[in-house]
C-alpha cells in the first residue's frame, strides 16, 4: 500500500516550514506513520548539494548549473528516502518539490519550463505529490520575515523582481493544478493557516483510508 506524498510550496518567508512542523505534530498525535523532509536536501548527498546551491559565495553559479544541482539533489532524495517511505505506507511531508524548480528556476530565472519538467521527470521517475499546500504571501512581507529571521541564502538574496516572478509562477501553478494544489493565505495567523491545511488533510486521509482497506 503506497503512502501519501504531501508537499509544501510558496514564496520565501510564507511560513511553509512552520506548517510542515504543525502537520507533523498532528500526525504524531494521531499515530499516523510519517516522515518529514525538505528540499534541497533530505539525505547526506542531497544536503551537500544544498550547501553548494545556497551558499552566497557562489554568486557565479550559472542558471543551468542551478537547475541541474536541484534535480541531482532531488533524484537522490526521491530514490533514497521518499520512495522507500511511501512503499512502507508512510505519509511523506516534504518542504518543496518540483513546483519550486518550475517557479524559481523556470519562471524566476527564465530557463525553459519544459526543459525543467523533462529534467525533473527523469530525476524523480515521474513521482508527483498527492497534495500540495501552496502558502501564498506578498513578496515584501516575506522579505521582512526572512531578514528578521536569519542571514539570507543565495536564492533569498535575489531582487524583488525575481521574487515577484516566483510568486506569480506559484499562483499560476495553482490555477492549472487545482485538484492537487490547495492555495492558502499565508498572511493569516499561523493557527488559521493550519486549520485550512488540517481540514483538507483530514478529508484526504479519510478518502485514502477508505480506498486502502
Amino acid at each position: 500500500m503506497r503512502g501519501l506524498f504531501i508537499t509544501f510550496e510558496g514564496p520565501d518567508g510564507a511560513g511553509k516550514s512552520t506548517q510542515v512542523h504543525k502537520l507533523s505534530e498532528y500526525l504524531s498525535e494521531k499515530d499516523i506513520p510519517f516522515i518529514h523532509t525538505r528540499e534541497p536536501g533530505g539525505t547526506a548527498i542531497s544536503d551537500k548539494i544544498r550547501s553548494l546551491i545556497l551558499d552566497p559565495e557562489h554568486a557565479e553559479m550559472v542558471d543551468e548549473t542551478e537547475v541541474l544541482l536541484y534535480a541531482a539533489s532531488r533524484s537522490q532524495h526521491v530514490k533514497e528516502k521518499i520512495i522507500p517511505a511511501l512503499k512502507q505506507g508512510y505519509v511523506v511531508l516534504c518542504d518543496r518539490f518540483v513546483d519550486a524548480s518550475i517557479a524559481y528556476q523556470g519562471v524566476g530565472l527564465g530557463v525553459s519550463v519544459e526543459s525543467i519538467k523533462l529534467i525533473n521527470e527523469f530525476a524523480t521517475g515521474g513521482l508527483s505529490p498527492d497534495r500540495s499546500y501552496m502558502i501564498d504571501l506578498p513578496v515584501e512581507i516575506g522579505k521582512e520575515r526572512m531578514v528578521a529571521r536569519n542571514q539570507l541564502d543565495r536564492i533569498e538574496q535575489k531582487g524583488t523582481e525575481y521574487h515577484e516572478k516566483v510568486r506569480q509562477a506559484f499562483l499560476e501553478l495553482h490555477d492549472h493544478n487545482q485538484e492537487r494544489i490547495t492555495l492558502v493565505n499565508g498572511d493569516n495567523q499561523v493557527d488559521e493557516i493550519f486549520h485550512v491545511i488540517k481540514e483538507d488533510f483530514v478529508a484526504l486521509w479519510d478518502n485514502y483510508c477508505k480506498n486502502n482497506k
